[in-house]
């Protein structure tokens, strides 16, 4: 009865038939795709390191305060009131995501996602030069396993302290997180342990769980079957010239491994099945069975298939970038109709956050109703309508405001004046009292502008719907 209950073949990469966790150790092959690769990781990891520090007009260049809920993108700040703004801005980060699948691929995951790059750039190379992955040797591969251990752990431990450290500079600032670097941790409490969850965090990933995040937690891989098409980039085997498979015996003339192809039958394809393009593959997938989800498309397999067709002196290109349409049927169409319709809304989203972005001035303004009545009859016979104002500065200095409305409108400010000091949001109650025959000839209700007006001559036009009785 067990017996029905196994798989045909292999259920995940990471995982043995008896259900333990299968360790991949993949083989460094440095071909010109590893070599591409290697130039842009570093160059994100720089970007990584060096961005929190980077400041222009005094701010930091990028930086999400949480607390006070502002966001500094690219030296423009963004506050609460521009959820529009945010909400088109996750819209076209998705747009964008599936317009990039949709031609490329999952290139991000192999050439750009930080889980990649720093564990092929960063992590790996620490365990081949201690001795505990393939290609490792060296005076630090031949010291006592424990004490590469223990020199291994050091120093994944300081790389991702190092890390955390720079991850929190994003969130709290680089200038703050320079002065708890060198004060007490008692005096930052709440920062230390983040930063030590983080740290704990990335051990754990980096040292334990490493390419299991691309092909369990990373919800990325499973949603590629439904953004790519026949014609999106792959990195794909082509059976139809590798099948059937033959055999090549490695031989060893002059200190170089050379390899000699052994005839199995008259219709030999190209693939000498040296399983090479396995033993490089950082997921432990075999590409030859077909596009899978756990591919990352990092192209080490293009890399160790072309090096085994050089020596055996074959054209290169058995494994290599190309679509499903084009390896089945040898031919590739750029336009259809998603790649239309992407750039289309990718447009319209584009103008639509230039246009908010330059309607953004000084400051912003936003009046809301207060709860209670909906209005008030005075004994003077005025018509009062209560209303909070709303006020957010969006310079680096102090303001102060001035509102008035339109003819037959007096407003009353509760604090008399109304300011907010630098990037500041501030709520002020206001009174809106209009003249007994401002609602004559309506149902109760009339729309009306008030303006606001800062100490520079800025202003903003703010629309409010006030209530009254029914005039005659």
């Amino acid at each position: 009865m067990s017996s029905l209950l196994q798989p045909e073949d292999r259920v995940l990469a990471t995982l043995n038939p008896d259900g333990s966790r299968r360790w991949i150790n993949p083989k460094l092959i440095t071909g010109r795709f590893w070599r591409r690769r290697r130039l842009l990781g570093w160059f994100l990891i720089v970007i990584f390191v060096a961005l929190p520090h980077i400041r222009v007009g005094g701010r930091q260049w990028v930086f999400l305060d949480f607390l006070h809920r502002e966001f500094t993108l690219l030296g423009k700040t963004f506050f609460p009131t521009d959820t529009l703004m945010l909400a088109i801005a996750m819209i076209g980060i998705f747009v964008l995501i599936f317009f990039i699948t949709a031609i490329f691929g999952r290139v991000w995951c192999g050439w750009a996602c930080p889980q990649t790059v720093y564990l092929d750039f960063v992590f790996r190379p620490i365990d081949r030069a201690l001795g505990f992955a393939k290609g490792g040797k060296g005076k630090l591969a031949s010291m006592p396993l424990r004490v590469r251990r223990v020199i291994r752990w050091g120093v994944y431990l300081v790389v991702s302290f190092f890390l955390a450290n720079t991850f929190l500079a994003y969130f709290v600032g680089s200038r703050e997180l320079q002065e708890w670097i060198v004060g007490s941790p008692m005096d930052h409490i709440a920062g230390f342990i983040f930063v030590l969850l983080v740290t704990g965090m990335m051990l754990f990933n980096f040292l334990f769980f490493r390419e299991q995040l691309c092909t369990i937690a990373c919800p990325y891989g499973r949603l590629q079957s439904v953004m790519l098409d026949g014609s999106s980039l792959i990195v794909g085997y082509d059976k139809k010239r590798g099948e059937p498979r033959g055999r090549a015996r490695r031989s060893t003339k002059g200190g170089d491994v050379r390899l000699k192809v052994v005839k199995v039958e008259e219709a030999q394809g190209d693939c000498v099945d040296c399983g090479l393009c396995v033993a490089v593959c950082p997921t432990g997938i075999d590409i030859r069975d077909g596009l899978q989800l756990e591919c990352v498309h990092c192209a080490a397999c293009i890399d160790a298939c072309h090096s085994v067709m050089t020596k055996i002196g074959r054209e290169p290109g058995l494994i290599r970038y190309s679509s499903q349409r084009a390896l089945e049927t040898r031919s590739w169409r750029m336009l259809r109709p998603r790649m239309v319709l992407y750039p289309v809304v990718l447009l319209v989203l584009a103008v639509a956050m230039v246009a908010l972005v330059g309607d953004k001035g000084t400051f912003d303004a936003l009046l809301v109703r207060e709860k209670g009545l909906p209005f008030n009859v005075l004994e003077s016979g005025q018509v009062a309508n209560q209303a909070r104002l709303r006020l957010t500065n969006r310079t680096p200095e102090a303001r102060s405001y001035e509102v008035s409305g339109e003819d037959g409108l007096t407003l009353v400010v509760d604090e008399g004046t109304l300011g907010a000091q630098p990037r500041q949001t501030v709520s002020e109650r206001v009174l809106i009292l209009a003249e007994p025959g401002f609602f004559a000839g309506t149902r109760g209700r009339r729309d009306v502008e008030l303006t606001v007006v800062d100490d520079q001559g800025s202003e903003r036009h703010v629309r409010y719907r006030m209530f009254g009785p029914t005039g005659g």
